[in-house]
């Protein structure tokens, strides 16, 4: 006993403001990477299932389709003063970065030229390869700029859930005043659970809009869980200790 009190305890070292900035920036990314990779497996299943009949040409009118939207009803934006051509930019450079520069649209090309029949060479059974699943992979790349678009139109969007998280904050600020002069009871339970749903809520939000299969108006996904954003600021705001 004598020994192990005299073991000097070190302090834990808590993670600094640039490590946890980097931890949030590397799983954001990570769950970006995971929508994209679901989207198009979803198009996939679509293409086989779901909607044989269209093909690729579905994923195409999807890019048509989120291009509307903007063009119809996200004229404006505190983002972006032509959030329309902001889209395109984003789809645009997207595709460009990805298969463009790294060759991928060229192995593509490459691929295209059916071979004879008699041909029996590496690159004529790649080209016969890539003849079965040219459509697949033409609608993976088109997935690829409707998730652009898409992260672009959350990014157009952000001013909607700081509206929201400002009138929460504002709302529930008073709330807690009423409480603190009022007498109330204190939750701590309830802060901390209202506080830890706050980056869930805004991650299931981005993921299930950027993962979804058909076309939906933005505002059908991204509304609800602004509101839902709001709320839990309220709560968390009105739950706060009493006493600083």
């Amino acid at each position: 006993m004598a020994a192990e009190a005299s073991v000097p305890r070190h302090p834990v070292a808590q993670p600094g403001l640039f490590s946890r900035g980097l931890t949030a920036f590397a799983q954001c990314l990570k769950w970006l990477v995971l929508s994209l990779v679901f989207s198009i497996l979803m198009e996939w299943i679509g293409m086989l299932w779901w909607w044989p009949e269209q093909g690729v040409q579905h994923s195409r009118q999807m890019i048509r389709a989120e291009l509307s939207y903007l063009a119809i009803d996200f004229r404006r934006s505190l983002v972006s003063a032509d959030p329309v051509q902001f889209a395109k930019t984003g789809a645009s450079r997207a595709h460009d970065f990805l298969f463009h520069k790294t060759g991928f649209m060229a192995m593509t090309e490459w691929l295209k030229p059916l071979p004879k029949r008699e041909a029996q060479s590496l690159g004529d059974g790649l080209r016969r390869g890539y003849a079965k699943v040219s459509d697949f992979v033409q609608a993976g790349m088109n997935i690829t700029q409707v998730f652009a678009i898409r992260l672009c139109i959350l990014v157009l969007a952000t001013p909607v859930f700081g509206l929201f998280a400002l009138v929460g904050l504002v709302d529930g600020l008073v709330r807690r005043d009423l409480r603190r002069w009022g007498g109330g009871r204190e939750s701590s339970f309830v802060y901390h659970y209202a506080k830890s749903a706050l980056a869930p809520l805004v991650l299931i939000a981005g993921v299930l809009y950027l993962a979804m299969p058909i076309s939906l108006h933005p505002t059908v996904v991204i509304l609800p869980f602004a509101a839902g954003f709001g709320m839990i600021v309220a709560i968390t705001a009105s739950t706060f200790k009493k006493y600083l």
